[in-house]
């Protein structure tokens, strides 16, 4: 009996894998054949590797209604690659059609870690006062619970130092509806009167913007904001006959390419 399932087994192996080889063998690969594939070669292919991208997100880009109207930008911009970035960050605010508040930092990133970057660069104050440099080093980054966090130091002549702080969130309402809340801090080692500065925490600014997105690239919004002046820079806003804080009422656009 098993001489016989031998004997019948065999030839129907045999066949089933005479159907699995093919029926002409394949030659093997050539010179002549890679040429024909390749015509530039292999090295004329792209390689993937490190990659320079760029990103210019306007953040804020509004109308601001209180008694004098103004306008306001924030812009953040970077080129680079995942480990190292150039980071431009342009602020500016404007009321009675004077600019008022001005300044641009040019930082240079490294990634530390998955969520946070330390950057170092210069600052150049344009308002108020007299144009001011400022040498810049800080962090930025993602926090736990999804707060985007910037915290940068400063130092100037005559040993002046300034910190800003900065926090923001996102809260999706819907897919395209978007609450952003928004915390700005100030603070001075030294008090600079020219400037209407006085030393330590020297203002705050929150804000709450509704943003509904057309677009991931292009959104509109309204918001509320409230700043105040604190401590010594609200002294010196009550002596030149200035508000120490105001509420308003904005409306803008939010883009990014």
């Amino acid at each position: 009996m098993a001489a016989m399932l031998i004997a019948t087994a065999l030839p129907a192996a045999a066949a089933a894998q005479e159907r699995t080889q093919p029926k002409e063998p394949i030659p093997p690969i050539t010179d002549e054949d890679r040429r024909a594939a390749f015509p530039q070669g292999l090295r004329g292919h792209a390689a993937h590797g490190p990659a320079w991208q760029y990103f210019v997100l306007f953040d804020r880009l509004e109308w601001q209604g209180d008694t004098s109207g103004g306008a306001a930008l924030a812009n953040t911009t970077w080129i680079g690659g995942d480990l190292n970035r150039l980071w431009l960050r342009v602020d500016a605010e404007s009321a009675n059609g004077r600019l008022e508040d001005a300044g641009a930092d040019i930082l240079w990133g490294h990634s530390m870690s998955r969520w946070w970057d330390v950057v170092a660069g210069i600052r150049q104050d344009v308002r108020p006062g007299a144009p001011q440099p400022w040498a810049a080093v800080g962090i930025q980054g993602l926090a736990p619970y999804w707060f985007e966090v910037k915290a940068t130091g400063y130092i100037g002549a005559d040993a002046r130092t300034r910190a800003r702080l900065e926090a923001q969130y996102e809260l999706l309402l819907t897919n395209r509806l978007i609450l952003q809340p928004l915390v700005e801090a100030e603070l001075y080692g030294k008090r600079d009167p020219a400037r209407g500065i006085g030393a330590g925490l020297s203002s705050v600014e929150t804000g709450l913007r509704l943003r509904y997105e057309i677009r991931r690239e292009l959104a509109p919004y309204i918001g509320l904001t409230w700043d105040r002046k604190l401590f010594g820079t609200a002294d010196l806003a009550r002596e030149s006959g200035d508000a120490a804080g105001q509420t308003r009422f904005t409306v803008g656009l939010r883009t990014w390419f």
